[in-house]
């Protein structure tokens, strides 16, 4: 239905008028092309629409039409192993129909119509059911089961219910609400900046276990929780979050290329789907949904590729499953607001992004957590969300940065220096931190070791006295320092080199399950221990760092998972060889 006509156009931005009957964020088809456009902004009959594909040659006086609904997605059997584009526009149905290169005014769905699933019941007629409720499921492929849920505001008695083979929009069940036949299809459509509703939130308290022992050890993030990853450039972020990708403790991946460049996004696709899921053997995009919009893309899309894919997480988390949300990088997201705002001749707030980032950026945010569901049984979910975002020239000062530090909960410093040192995951320990260290603390204290806390506690204190160690090797000299000093670079430098330098690239060091990491850390601090206990006894620091054990202890991480009893191994000859070591010294005093 044509509503309205176009009277300016400012690169991605279209303003019509004529458009009274509107509301702000609805979805509109502009021009004779029908390029997919959302309204950002109305004032009385003029509608500000923000376009998601290029504007160039649209003119004045060419038609708007109204869809009378709000920028949504499509949620149902299909979302798994598919690529889309910022707007759920799928990439290898494009491609397979048009070619290599996205064409102006391509209206394919999100969710393939013709294939047919099969759809296996889990309730019968005359059950009643509530929203969020499971009424069946779908083996979307032998990782994930994909359960049909009861859409939000739907409950009443199922009249019907059919098992069988079915496309996405085949009616599979029928439900009695308020002398109504509600017919249920397997898909959902759902508002993009809107978050799906839950029961309630609860505290998260249990770890997301990534593998990547400076995270897990020193700046942990729960599940449900919040983290973000500024960086310079090639400091390693995109590295961090396919680690993250790969080994994180999730059912499901959401994975947002926002902004990015080409290359780096076609590494992503390339890659995904040739990496083997260490949980079940399998391609990790079994379990993974990629969204993809890089930089030469329309802007707006940009804008819209963040709430496009934590839509998706959230329906996920729904089903109950633990669901992790990689944004790369909400730097570019902000840029794509910093555009649009400008061209609406908004008051610019600092370096010109909008008055509004911080709020924009705490809604995202905030749609994180660990929540109960929707349904009558009670249903745990967990949505965790890591954002990278690229600070322009590494200067973590700048807005974005700033205003997302206010809202997340874990701060994943990437150090350029560390990146060139090739010390990797290029995170630095002083000025990272995570705030729930504290709650993960007494959960690690209670399912690896009762000592985790303080054996990372001490390794913490190392590392920091380190730094100040070598603020006095800078003035006096490496050999001023007494042997306690010594020992503590050694010790620092055994934590920073052997424990927290990690090869994403190497079979047995890309991961490292939180039984190994305990017991690594272990032996590090024991070595530190015997040793100053050696020290204050007379035996000289050359003497026990010429120890067998040392060499050992450097090699652990190349320790596979079915072995670390070794690293138990180690802890006993540490001690038989500096009992040794002390009884020698005896000898010779006496």
């Amino acid at each position: 239905m044509k509503i309205g006509t176009i009277i300016k156009v400012s690169g991605p931005l279209v303003v019509a008028e004529g458009m009274e009957e509107c509301n702000i964020y609805d979805m509109v088809k502009v021009s004779e092309k029908k390029l997919i456009g959302e309204i950002i902004e109305m004032r009385g009959d003029r509608a500000s629409i923000q376009v998601y594909e290029e504007t160039t040659g649209l003119g004045p006086g060419e038609p708007v039409y109204s869809t009378g609904e709000p920028l949504s997605v499509e949620l149902g059997p299909g979302i798994l192993e598919a690529m889309f584009d910022g707007i759920q526009r799928p990439l290898n149905a494009i491609r397979e129909d048009y070619g290599d290169f996205i064409s102006r005014g391509i209206d394919l769905p999100s969710l393939n119509r013709d294939k047919k699933w099969h759809f296996e019941p889990l309730k019968k007629s005359g059950d009643t059911v509530k929203s969020g409720d499971f009424l069946g499921y779908v083996d979307e492929n032998n990782v994930v089961r994909h359960y049909i849920m009861v859409p939000v505001g739907v409950e009443g008695v199922i009249s019907s219910i059919n098992q069988g083979d079915f496309t996405v929009v085949d009616i599979i069940a029928s439900i009695k609400c308020n002398n109504d036949e509600f017919p249920i299809i397997m898909m959902q459509k759902w508002p993009v900046r809107k978050g799906r509703p839950v029961r309630g939130k609860l505290n998260p308290g249990a770890p997301m276990v990534t593998g990547q022992r400076v995270i897990d050890t020193f700046f942990p993030v729960t599940k449900g929780g919040t983290a973000c990853v500024p960086g310079p450039f090639g400091s390693g972020k995109t590295v961090v979050q396919h680690q993250l990708a790969k080994w994180a403790d999730v059912q499901i991946v959401v994975y947002v290329g926002c902004g990015e460049r080409g290359n780096e996004m076609t590494d992503v696709l390339n890659e995904f789907p040739e990496i083997i899921d260490p949980k079940s053997g399998e391609s990790l995009m079994k379990r993974t949904v990629l969204i993809a919009n890089t930089s030469n893309m329309p802007v707006a899309a940009r804008e819209a590729s963040i709430y496009t894919g934590i839509t998706i997480a959230e329906y996920f988390r729904d089903m109950g499953y633990s669901v992790a949300l990689m944004a790369d990088s909400t730097s570019r997201w902000a840029e794509a607001l910093r555009e649009m705002s400008g061209r609406l001749e908004e008051m610019p707030g600092e370096e010109g992004y909008p008055a509004y980032l911080g709020s924009r950026l705490a809604e995202f945010y905030e749609r994180a957590g660990k929540v109960i569901t929707l349904g009558s049984e009670e249903r745990e979910g967990a949505l965790t969300v890591i954002g990278a975002v690229s600070p322009p020239g590494g200067d973590i000062s700048e807005p974005v940065t700033q205003a997302t530090l206010r809202i997340v909960k874990v701060f994943w410093g990437l150090d350029s220096q560390l990146a060139y040192r090739r010390h990797f995951p290029a995170i630095n320990w002083l000025n990272s931190y995570s705030l729930y260290m504290e709650k993960i603390g007494s959960w690690m204290n209670e399912n690896v070791g009762e000592d985790w806390t303080e054996i990372k506690i001490a390794a913490m204190s190392l590392l920091q006295e380190e730094a100040d160690l070598q603020e006095l090797v800078r003035l006096v000299g490496y050999d001023a320092l007494s042997d306690e000093d010594k020992l503590k670079l050694e010790a620092a430098r055994s934590i920073r080199e052997d424990y927290l330098q990690q090869n994403a690239f190497h079979e047995v060091d890309t991961y490292a399950s939180l039984q190994k990491q305990y017991s690594m850390l272990k032996l590090v601090i024991e070595f530190y221990k015997q040793s100053l206990n050696c020290i204050n006894k007379g035996i000289y620091l050359k003497e026990i760092l010429s120890l067998p054990i040392r060499e050992k202890i450097s090699r652990t991480k190349y320790i596979s998972e079915e072995e670390i009893a070794k690293i138990d191994e180690l802890m006993v000859n540490l001690r038989k060889e500096t009992e040794g070591l002390l009884k020698e010294g005896d000898l010779e005093n006496a």
